[in-house]
């Protein structure tokens, strides 16, 4: 399964989960390709604020995310009055949900290791039903 397969799973699981919480989600198209969609998933809830989201899977236990990604998923986030989160989730480990303020500067990358996620992230129902 090629990488871009692989996350596809990925978000269409998140949005799976989205809506058995009773919450309303739908994925970016084109999500990852362009500038003209700098988020995956889209996610509301009546009586809630809205959220955009980036997610993020991988084996490995540190994630890396080019600044300009984080930087235009930021701005669209703002440009449309919806938070921005990192849905990250890493193997055996479910889904974490960070705000990008806790991501690591490395130089040329924003990174979100396991241990980082674990410590700053929350799951899903503290993260958006606290």
């Amino acid at each position: 399964m090629s990488n871009k397969a692989k996350g596809s799973k990925a978000e269409r699981e998140l949005v799976k989960l989205f809506t058995e919480q009773s919450w309303r989600a739908v994925r970016v198209a084109g999500s990852g390709v362009g500038e003209d969609s700098p988020c995956d998933i889209l996610a509301a809830k009546i009586g809630r604020a809205g959220f955009a989201i980036e997610a993020k899977s991988s084996k490995k236990s540190t994630i890396y995310i080019t600044k300009e990604q984080i930087n235009d998923f930021i701005l669209f986030s703002s440009m449309i009055g919806l938070k921005p989160v990192i849905a990250t989730r890493f193997n055996h480990q479910g889904w974490l949900f960070i705000d990008p303020k806790h991501l690591k500067d490395t130089g040329k990358y924003w990174a979100v290791s396991l241990e980082n996620a674990k410590q700053n992230g929350l799951r899903f129902s503290q993260f958006f039903e606290a």
